[in-house]
C-alpha cells in the first residue's frame, strides 16, 4: 500500500495496520485503546498534534468580562473546565454554588466532579455530543442565564457562537487558553499510518501546518466530534471513521467498529 505523506511513500505487505491517535498515550495500561491493540493486532501510535497554552488572567482581564455576573458557563472540553477554574483561581473569583454548566457531553460534564459538587440540577450536557443537542439544552434555559463560553483564542467553531447570536442568548465569549500546533513533521515522515484520528479542529490544522503537501492516498481519516469532522472535511479529506454516534459514543468505539469491518473482509 503505498501511503500518504506525500514526502515518503513505502510499500507494505503483511505488516500490522499503523494507527496514529493524535493525543498524549493513556496513562493507564487499562485504556480500552490498548485492548483495541490486543484483539485487533494492530499498532497503536499517541502523538499530541496540539498543545494549549493559558492565557495569563492579566491578560484575560483585558477582555473585560465579568466572570461573576454569568449564571451559566457553557464548556465544551475538559480543557474548558481546567481552563475555567484557572483563571477563576488566578483573578480570586469564587464562583457561585448556583452557577449552571452547559457541557457538550457527559464525559465533559462528570470531569466537572474534580472542581465542583456535582449536582444534576445544575450541570447539563448534550444527548449524543452533538453541538445540536447542545443547543436543544441550552434553548431551554437561555431566557433566564448569562452565559459565558469558555474557549480557544484561535477557536474555529463559528456555529456555537452562531447559534448564541441567532437566538438572541445573552453570553460573553472568553478566550482562557489557546492552541499552537506540536512539531510532528518528523513522526509522519518517518512513519506510514493506515489510520490518523482527531479530536479538535485544531489538531487537523496541525497536520497541515506539519505538512502543507498532505495527500490523503487511502489513509483512513478519524473524528471525535462534529466541529472536528466538519474540519476534516473542509480540508478536502474523506472522513471514514466518525465519533460519536448512536453506536459508536467514543473514538474507541468507533474505531473498533472500523477494525472489526476490515478484519471481518480478510
Amino acid at each position: 500500500m503505498v501511503k500518504h505523506t506525500g514526502v515518503k511513500t513505502t510499500t507494505k505487505a503483511t505488516q500490522k495496520k499503523k494507527v496514529l491517535i493524535t493525543q498524549p498515550r493513556p496513562e493507564s495500561d487499562k485504556s480500552p485503546y490498548f485492548e483495541l491493540e490486543r484483539k485487533y493486532d494492530v499498532e497503536l501510535d499517541f502523538h499530541p498534534f496540539i498543545r494549549l497554552e493559558p492565557i495569563p488572567a492579566k491578560d484575560f482581564r483585558r477582555q473585560k468580562i465579568d466572570i461573576a455576573t454569568h449564571s451559566g458557563v457553557i464548556l465544551t472540553s475538559r480543557n474548558a473546565i481546567d481552563h475555567f477554574f484557572r483563571v477563576c483561581e488566578e483573578m480570586k473569583v469564587a464562583v457561585s454554588q448556583d452557577t449552571k454548566y452547559f457541557c457538550i457531553t457527559e464525559a465533559v460534564a462528570l470531569y466537572l466532579q474534580k472542581f465542583i459538587l456535582y449536582r444534576k440540577r445544575k450541570v447539563f450536557y448534550g444527548a449524543d455530543g452533538s453541538n445540536k443537542s447542545l443547543f436543544d439544552v441550552i434553548n431551554k434555559h437561555k431566557s433566564n442565564e448569562k452565559f459565558l463560553y469558555v474557549c480557544s483564542e484561535n477557536q474555529q467553531d463559528s456555529e456555537i457562537t452562531g447559534w448564541l447570536k441567532a437566538n438572541s442568548c445573552d453570553f460573553s465569549l472568553a478566550f482562557m487558553y489557546r492552541t499552537a500546533s506540536n512539531d510532528v513533521k518528523e513522526i509522519l515522515i518517518k512513519n506510514d499510518y493506515d489510520v490518523i484520528c482527531f479530536f479538535t479542529p485544531s489538531g487537523v490544522r496541525s497536520l497541515f501546518d506539519n505538512l502543507p503537501q498532505f495527500k490523503q492516498n487511502g489513509t483512513v481519516i478519524g473524528a471525535f466530534g462534529g466541529n472536528t469532522s466538519k474540519a476534516v472535511e473542509e480540508a478536502g479529506l474523506q472522513l471514514e471513521i466518525k465519533a460519536p454516534q448512536p453506536q459508536a459514543p467514543s473514538m474507541v468505539a468507533a474505531l473498533e467498529k472500523y477494525l472489526s469491518a476490515q478484519a471481518t473482509k480478510k
